[in-house]
């Protein structure tokens, strides 16, 4: 089946790729000559996944995958959530989020305080309109600073329980394994 990857990020092109890979024909928005960035209105997730799968879609007549990917740290009230790509502001870049979430959590020392967890969903979207979606979850906690360099987002701060180790010192097929991403992905590949 040919599937669009409806993103820009190219941290989540990669990682959808080589999770489903070999199991699709992927192709990236600038494959298929698609130039466009979806305004994410929704409330939740999910609602931010189906419009980008949705408009890109419809705009390529393909299938098209989509995800919406989040932080949500418990005492933060579960900020930055879905803002967790612009939480920093729309012209801001992934340092600039990771400096607000440490700088807003400076009064959170404590691992308790800093528990967290990435929350993914992930929509599938068929040029008839019906679709298909998953969601995947991973805990952890927010790292008082940044450790190691793999991944993007908020990678290099968050520590991985099922991993013991942080994101930004994990190869991306250790990520990959138990990443809300990656548990949406394969859940999404069984439904299919």
């Amino acid at each position: 089946m040919d599937l669009v990857i409806a993103s820009n990020n190219a941290g989540k092109v990669r990682e959808i790729k080589q999770i489903l890979g070999d199991k699709f024909n992927l192709f990236s928005m600038a494959d298929v000559g698609l130039d466009m960035d979806v305004e994410e209105t929704g409330s939740t997730f999910f609602e931010n996944a189906l419009i980008k799968a949705k408009a890109v879609s419809e705009a390529t007549g393909m299938a098209a995958i989509a995800d919406d990917s989040g932080l949500c740290v418990e005492s933060l009230g579960g900020a930055p959530g879905i803002y967790s790509a612009r939480y920093a502001g729309l012209d801001q870049d992934d340092a600039a989020n990771r400096r607000k979430l440490l700088q807003n959590l400076s009064d959170f020392p404590t691992e308790a305080l800093r528990k967290a967890h990435f929350a993914t969903a992930i929509v599938l979207y068929y040029p008839d309109g019906h679709y298909v979606e998953a969601e995947g979850k991973v805990e952890g906690y927010i790292l008082p600073q940044e450790t190691g360099t793999h991944g993007f987002g908020y990678d290099t701060l968050f520590y991985c329980y099922d991993l013991g180790k942080c994101f930004g010192v994990c190869t991306q097929e250790e990520k990959n394994s138990v990443s809300h991403r990656g548990r949406a992905l394969r859940a999404l590949e069984q439904m299919l």
